[in-house]
């Protein structure tokens, strides 16, 4: 309610939800320190609209089981990669909530959200993309040749049978393709959104690609255009969230 108004008044909340001011106040806290609104006074107010919180908030619920399912895939002990992008926050998150892992990353937002958990995360450096909240350039492709890991989580921007996987920015594009070339297990983690679409940076060749986790959205011939490159393809559908 707070993202689609702009902002909401404790008083509006505690009418609509059928619950005291009191309640309200102490959920709004709870929601800031877990980075989903800002608190003003009176009021909660959405974060920054370039934010990856917000990011991550729309189609928060999608994005959480498309996580949750990405998540059982995990095992306790695992040593894994996890690029950057709101639904590998969301499955950071998770892992770092249920599994006893080691979790390596470029992206210092995650690193921050898993802060107070007991996971054992390791900050890869190179140049900080702001806009991104990630590390880039040749610093972290050297770093990630000396790391190793059993699987990589991945976003992408883009996908068309005659382009493969596609990223709209080169220097993170430079980010996946190192990783890709660990031969470790790949997983694309992405809503249904990004297929159809071509950006100008490539991601792979697609053979060193094994999976991709997205939601029914994905139309069956997409779905078979995938899975004839040889890539799994897991489809999560979606339903509401209690």
């Amino acid at each position: 309610m707070v993202i689609d108004q702009g902002r909401m008044s404790v008083a509006s909340l505690a009418k609509t939800t059928g619950v005291s001011e009191v309640t309200i106040r102490q959920d709004l806290n709870l929601l800031e320190k877990k980075n989903y609104l800002r608190r003003a006074h009176g009021y909660a107010v959405p974060l920054d609209s370039e934010d990856v919180e917000t990011r991550m908030m729309n189609n928060y619920s999608l994005k959480r089981q498309l996580a949750d399912f990405a998540a059982t895939l995990v095992n306790d002990g695992e040593t894994i990669f996890i690029e950057n992008g709101s639904c590998n926050a969301l499955l950071a998150r998770a892992l770092a909530e249920q599994k006893k892992i080691t979790l390596i990353t470029v992206s210092s937002y995650i690193a921050h959200l898993l802060k107070d958990t007991d996971c054992e995360v390791v900050l890869l450096g190179g140049i900080y993309q702001k806009k991104s909240e990630s590390m880039v350039g040749p610093l972290t492709r050297q770093f990630i040749q000396q790391v190793h890991f059993s699987k990589a989580f991945i976003g992408i921007d883009g996908f068309l049978p005659e382009t493969g996987f596609t990223s709209r920015d080169m220097m993170r594009a430079d980010v996946v393709n190192t990783v890709l070339e660990k031969g470790s297990e790949t997983i694309v983690l992405t809503d249904s959104s990004k297929f159809g679409a071509m950006h100008p940076y490539t991601l792979g060749p697609i053979s060193r690609i094994n999976r991709v986790i997205t939601d029914d959205g994905l139309s069956e011939n997409a779905t078979q255009q995938i899975q004839d490159s040889g890539v799994q393809v897991n489809i999560v559908k979606q339903f509401p969230l209690e």
